[in-house]
Protein backbone atom coordinates (compact mmCIF):
# COMPACT_ATOMS: atom_id res chain seq x y z
CA UNK A 1 0.00 0.00 0.00
CA UNK A 2 1.52 3.28 -0.99
CA UNK A 3 2.44 6.19 1.78
CA UNK A 4 -0.69 7.99 2.30
CA UNK A 5 -1.55 11.08 4.57
CA UNK A 6 -5.10 12.09 6.09
CA UNK A 7 -5.89 15.71 6.41
CA UNK A 8 -5.86 18.14 9.09
CA UNK A 9 -8.95 17.59 11.82
CA UNK A 10 -9.97 17.08 15.12
CA UNK A 11 -12.60 15.98 17.63
CA UNK A 12 -13.02 17.28 21.02
CA UNK A 13 -14.29 14.09 22.28
CA UNK A 14 -12.62 10.85 23.49
CA UNK A 15 -12.62 7.66 22.41
CA UNK A 16 -13.71 9.70 19.26
CA UNK A 17 -16.54 8.84 16.18
CA UNK A 18 -15.85 7.21 13.47
CA UNK A 19 -18.02 8.49 11.46
CA UNK A 20 -16.47 12.19 11.73
CA UNK A 21 -12.94 10.84 10.54
CA UNK A 22 -11.95 11.97 6.97
CA UNK A 23 -11.26 9.76 5.25
CA UNK A 24 -13.08 6.86 6.95
CA UNK A 25 -10.82 3.92 8.76
CA UNK A 26 -10.53 0.87 6.44
CA UNK A 27 -12.57 -1.86 8.08
CA UNK A 28 -13.78 -4.14 5.78
CA UNK A 29 -11.95 -7.57 5.88
CA UNK A 30 -9.42 -8.19 2.65
CA UNK A 31 -9.88 -12.00 1.50
CA UNK A 32 -13.58 -14.47 2.10
CA UNK A 33 -14.51 -16.17 4.86
CA UNK A 34 -13.00 -19.78 5.78
CA UNK A 35 -15.03 -20.53 9.19
CA UNK A 36 -12.05 -20.25 11.53
CA UNK A 37 -14.55 -18.78 14.42
CA UNK A 38 -17.57 -20.56 13.40
CA UNK A 39 -19.94 -21.45 15.96
CA UNK A 40 -17.36 -18.80 18.64
CA UNK A 41 -19.22 -15.65 20.28
CA UNK A 42 -16.78 -13.25 21.14
CA UNK A 43 -17.17 -10.00 23.41
CA UNK A 44 -15.08 -6.84 21.59
CA UNK A 45 -14.62 -4.17 23.88
CA UNK A 46 -14.76 -1.29 22.15
CA UNK A 47 -16.12 -2.67 19.19
CA UNK A 48 -18.12 0.00 17.71
CA UNK A 49 -15.21 1.95 15.78
CA UNK A 50 -11.33 1.57 15.15
CA UNK A 51 -9.69 -1.29 15.52
CA UNK A 52 -12.46 -2.95 17.32
CA UNK A 53 -14.71 -2.67 14.12
CA UNK A 54 -12.20 -4.04 11.94
CA UNK A 55 -12.40 -6.61 14.66
CA UNK A 56 -16.17 -7.37 14.67
CA UNK A 57 -16.49 -7.59 11.14
CA UNK A 58 -13.87 -9.80 10.32
CA UNK A 59 -14.98 -12.27 13.49
CA UNK A 60 -17.85 -12.58 12.03
CA UNK A 61 -17.17 -12.91 8.69
CA UNK A 62 -15.15 -16.22 9.88
CA UNK A 63 -18.53 -16.94 11.52
CA UNK A 64 -18.41 -15.53 15.21
CA UNK A 65 -21.40 -14.24 17.10
CA UNK A 66 -19.92 -10.61 18.33
CA UNK A 67 -20.84 -8.78 21.61
CA UNK A 68 -20.27 -5.18 20.79
CA UNK A 69 -19.02 -3.41 23.97
CA UNK A 70 -19.44 0.17 23.86
CA UNK A 71 -19.31 3.66 26.23
CA UNK A 72 -21.38 6.13 24.31
CA UNK A 73 -20.96 6.28 20.49
CA UNK A 74 -24.31 4.89 19.60
CA UNK A 75 -24.23 6.13 15.79
CA UNK A 76 -20.75 3.74 15.39
CA UNK A 77 -21.83 1.12 17.28
CA UNK A 78 -25.38 0.68 15.20
CA UNK A 79 -23.18 0.81 11.99
CA UNK A 80 -20.68 -2.02 13.44
CA UNK A 81 -24.06 -3.87 14.35
CA UNK A 82 -25.43 -3.72 10.57
CA UNK A 83 -22.41 -4.72 9.50
CA UNK A 84 -22.21 -7.70 11.60
CA UNK A 85 -25.14 -8.68 10.34
CA UNK A 86 -24.41 -8.11 6.65
CA UNK A 87 -21.69 -10.70 7.10
CA UNK A 88 -24.87 -13.33 7.81
CA UNK A 89 -23.89 -13.40 11.48
CA UNK A 90 -25.42 -11.91 14.98
CA UNK A 91 -24.06 -8.54 17.13
CA UNK A 92 -24.91 -7.49 20.66
CA UNK A 93 -24.99 -3.98 21.63
CA UNK A 94 -23.51 -3.63 25.05
CA UNK A 95 -23.73 0.12 25.79
CA UNK A 96 -21.19 1.02 29.12
CA UNK A 97 -18.26 2.07 30.65
CA UNK A 98 -15.73 -0.94 31.29
CA UNK A 99 -14.51 1.11 33.92
CA UNK A 100 -17.84 -0.10 35.85
CA UNK A 101 -17.16 -3.61 37.51
CA UNK A 102 -20.67 -3.83 37.50
CA UNK A 103 -21.51 -3.35 34.32
CA UNK A 104 -18.96 -5.24 33.07
CA UNK A 105 -20.70 -8.25 35.39
CA UNK A 106 -24.10 -7.19 33.60
CA UNK A 107 -22.43 -6.88 29.96
CA UNK A 108 -20.76 -10.65 30.52
CA UNK A 109 -24.74 -12.00 31.64
CA UNK A 110 -26.32 -10.46 29.23
CA UNK A 111 -24.10 -11.74 26.63
CA UNK A 112 -24.28 -15.31 27.54
CA UNK A 113 -28.30 -14.91 27.87
CA UNK A 114 -28.32 -13.89 24.46
CA UNK A 115 -25.93 -16.30 23.24
CA UNK A 116 -25.43 -19.12 25.66
CA UNK A 117 -21.75 -19.12 25.65
CA UNK A 118 -18.49 -16.71 25.35
CA UNK A 119 -15.40 -18.23 23.58
CA UNK A 120 -13.04 -14.80 22.87
CA UNK A 121 -12.53 -12.08 25.19
CA UNK A 122 -10.94 -8.79 23.22
CA UNK A 123 -9.91 -6.14 25.57
CA UNK A 124 -9.67 -3.28 23.06
CA UNK A 125 -11.14 0.20 24.91
CA UNK A 126 -8.65 2.91 25.90
CA UNK A 127 -8.14 6.82 26.06
CA UNK A 128 -6.06 8.10 25.98
CA UNK A 129 -5.31 12.07 26.91
CA UNK A 130 -1.88 14.26 25.26
CA UNK A 131 -0.55 15.52 28.65
CA UNK A 132 2.70 17.63 27.65
CA UNK A 133 3.40 18.56 31.51
CA UNK A 134 4.06 15.85 33.78
CA UNK A 135 3.32 18.08 36.77
CA UNK A 136 -0.13 19.37 35.34
CA UNK A 137 -1.57 15.08 35.39
CA UNK A 138 -4.25 15.73 37.97
CA UNK A 139 -4.79 12.56 40.03
CA UNK A 140 -8.21 11.90 39.04
CA UNK A 141 -7.02 12.04 35.11
CA UNK A 142 -4.36 8.96 36.11
CA UNK A 143 -6.72 7.49 37.87
CA UNK A 144 -10.01 7.56 34.78
CA UNK A 145 -6.83 6.78 32.15
CA UNK A 146 -6.07 3.58 34.31
CA UNK A 147 -9.67 2.80 35.13
CA UNK A 148 -10.37 2.26 31.24
CA UNK A 149 -7.30 1.16 29.97
CA UNK A 150 -6.06 -1.33 32.60
CA UNK A 151 -9.14 -1.90 35.46
CA UNK A 152 -11.31 -2.39 32.38
CA UNK A 153 -10.14 -5.04 30.90
CA UNK A 154 -9.47 -6.91 34.54
CA UNK A 155 -13.23 -6.30 35.28
CA UNK A 156 -14.03 -8.23 31.88
CA UNK A 157 -11.12 -11.05 32.56
CA UNK A 158 -12.87 -11.32 35.90
CA UNK A 159 -16.28 -11.36 34.73
CA UNK A 160 -15.58 -13.73 31.53
CA UNK A 161 -12.92 -15.99 33.18
CA UNK A 162 -15.98 -18.85 34.51
CA UNK A 163 -17.69 -18.67 31.26
CA UNK A 164 -14.29 -19.53 28.91
CA UNK A 165 -13.83 -23.20 28.37
CA UNK A 166 -11.06 -25.18 27.23
CA UNK A 167 -9.64 -23.89 23.98
CA UNK A 168 -11.13 -20.37 24.38
CA UNK A 169 -8.90 -16.94 24.05
CA UNK A 170 -7.92 -13.84 25.72
CA UNK A 171 -6.57 -10.99 23.56
CA UNK A 172 -5.48 -7.54 24.77
CA UNK A 173 -4.64 -4.72 22.80
CA UNK A 174 -1.33 -3.44 23.93
CA UNK A 175 0.41 -0.85 22.00
CA UNK A 176 4.14 0.55 20.88
CA UNK A 177 3.80 2.86 23.16
CA UNK A 178 4.12 0.09 25.51
CA UNK A 179 7.98 -0.76 24.24
CA UNK A 180 9.23 2.68 23.24
CA UNK A 181 7.20 5.00 25.10
CA UNK A 182 5.83 8.16 24.34
CA UNK A 183 6.80 11.05 25.38
CA UNK A 184 3.33 13.22 25.47
CA UNK A 185 1.05 10.10 26.40
CA UNK A 186 2.80 9.25 29.91
CA UNK A 187 -0.67 7.54 31.60
CA UNK A 188 -1.72 6.23 28.36
CA UNK A 189 1.67 4.80 27.50
CA UNK A 190 2.47 2.93 31.49
CA UNK A 191 -1.07 1.54 31.12
CA UNK A 192 0.00 -0.41 27.66
CA UNK A 193 3.15 -1.98 29.56
CA UNK A 194 0.85 -2.75 32.60
CA UNK A 195 -1.21 -4.78 29.54
CA UNK A 196 1.60 -6.55 28.65
CA UNK A 197 2.65 -7.89 31.69
CA UNK A 198 -1.18 -9.04 32.38
CA UNK A 199 -1.31 -10.77 29.63
CA UNK A 200 2.29 -12.96 30.18
CA UNK A 201 1.31 -13.54 34.07
CA UNK A 202 -2.36 -14.34 32.97
CA UNK A 203 -1.52 -16.71 30.50
CA UNK A 204 0.69 -18.45 33.13
CA UNK A 205 -2.04 -18.77 35.42
CA UNK A 206 -4.56 -20.22 32.72
CA UNK A 207 -2.26 -22.07 30.29
CA UNK A 208 -3.26 -25.43 32.26
CA UNK A 209 -7.01 -24.89 31.73
CA UNK A 210 -6.23 -24.90 27.83
CA UNK A 211 -7.23 -20.73 27.75
CA UNK A 212 -4.69 -18.95 25.74
CA UNK A 213 -3.95 -15.46 26.88
CA UNK A 214 -2.16 -12.93 24.35
CA UNK A 215 -1.97 -9.06 23.42
CA UNK A 216 -1.45 -7.47 19.86
CA UNK A 217 1.09 -4.20 20.19
CA UNK A 218 -0.48 -1.57 17.07
CA UNK A 219 1.83 1.17 15.94
CA UNK A 220 0.12 4.73 15.08
CA UNK A 221 -3.22 3.25 13.51
CA UNK A 222 -6.13 5.27 11.76
CA UNK A 223 -8.63 5.22 14.30
CA UNK A 224 -10.97 7.97 15.90
CA UNK A 225 -8.79 8.19 19.36
CA UNK A 226 -6.29 9.82 17.19
CA UNK A 227 -8.37 13.22 15.71
CA UNK A 228 -9.81 12.88 19.44
CA UNK A 229 -6.86 12.93 21.13
CA UNK A 230 -3.95 15.31 19.06
CA UNK A 231 -3.73 18.44 17.77
CA UNK A 232 -5.31 19.30 13.52
CA UNK A 233 -1.95 19.71 12.99
CA UNK A 234 -0.18 16.18 13.99
CA UNK A 235 -3.04 14.32 13.11
CA UNK A 236 -2.03 15.19 9.23
CA UNK A 237 1.21 14.36 10.07
CA UNK A 238 0.20 10.71 12.11
CA UNK A 239 2.18 7.77 11.10
CA UNK A 240 4.30 9.66 9.06
CA UNK A 241 7.76 8.61 11.06
CA UNK A 242 7.22 4.80 10.30
CA UNK A 243 9.50 2.59 7.99
CA UNK A 244 6.51 2.14 6.12
CA UNK A 245 5.77 6.74 6.47
CA UNK A 246 1.79 6.10 7.20
CA UNK A 247 -0.41 5.13 9.50
CA UNK A 248 -1.73 1.63 9.67
CA UNK A 249 -5.81 0.55 8.67
CA UNK A 250 -8.04 -1.03 11.22
CA UNK A 251 -8.28 -4.24 8.42
CA UNK A 252 -4.16 -4.49 8.39
CA UNK A 253 -4.45 -4.88 12.21
CA UNK A 254 -7.41 -7.28 12.35
CA UNK A 255 -5.51 -9.80 10.77
CA UNK A 256 -3.44 -10.41 14.26
CA UNK A 257 -6.59 -10.58 16.51
CA UNK A 258 -7.91 -13.16 14.60
CA UNK A 259 -4.75 -15.50 14.10
CA UNK A 260 -4.66 -15.41 18.06
CA UNK A 261 -8.46 -16.33 18.44
CA UNK A 262 -8.34 -19.44 16.06
CA UNK A 263 -6.71 -22.87 16.22
CA UNK A 264 -3.89 -21.06 13.77
CA UNK A 265 -2.28 -19.79 16.99
CA UNK A 266 -2.93 -23.08 19.51
CA UNK A 267 0.49 -22.93 20.62
CA UNK A 268 0.68 -19.20 21.60
CA UNK A 269 0.04 -18.36 24.67
CA UNK A 270 2.07 -15.09 26.51
CA UNK A 271 2.73 -13.24 23.08
CA UNK A 272 2.42 -10.21 21.68
CA UNK A 273 2.26 -9.13 18.23
CA UNK A 274 3.64 -5.97 16.38
CA UNK A 275 1.51 -4.88 13.40
CA UNK A 276 3.86 -1.10 13.44
CA UNK A 277 4.85 -0.37 9.90
CA UNK A 278 7.78 -1.93 10.58
CA UNK A 279 9.30 -0.45 13.67
CA UNK A 280 11.57 -2.42 15.33
CA UNK A 281 10.76 -3.01 19.52
CA UNK A 282 12.02 -4.82 21.86
CA UNK A 283 9.93 -7.57 23.40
Amino acid sequence: MAATAQPAQHQNVQPGREHRMRPAPDYEPRYPGSGRLRGKVALVTGGDSGIGRAVSVLFAREGAKVGILYLEEDRDAEDTRALVEEEGSEALLLRGDVGDKAFCKSAVKELIGQFGQLDILVNNAAEQHVRPDIAAIEEIELEETFRTNFFGYFFMIQAALRHLKEGAAIINTASITAYQGHEELLDYSTTKGAIVTLTRALSQRLANKGIRVNAVAPGPIWTPLIPASFPAEKVARFGENTPMGRAGQPNEVAPAFLFLACEDSSYFTGQTIHPNGGSFVAT
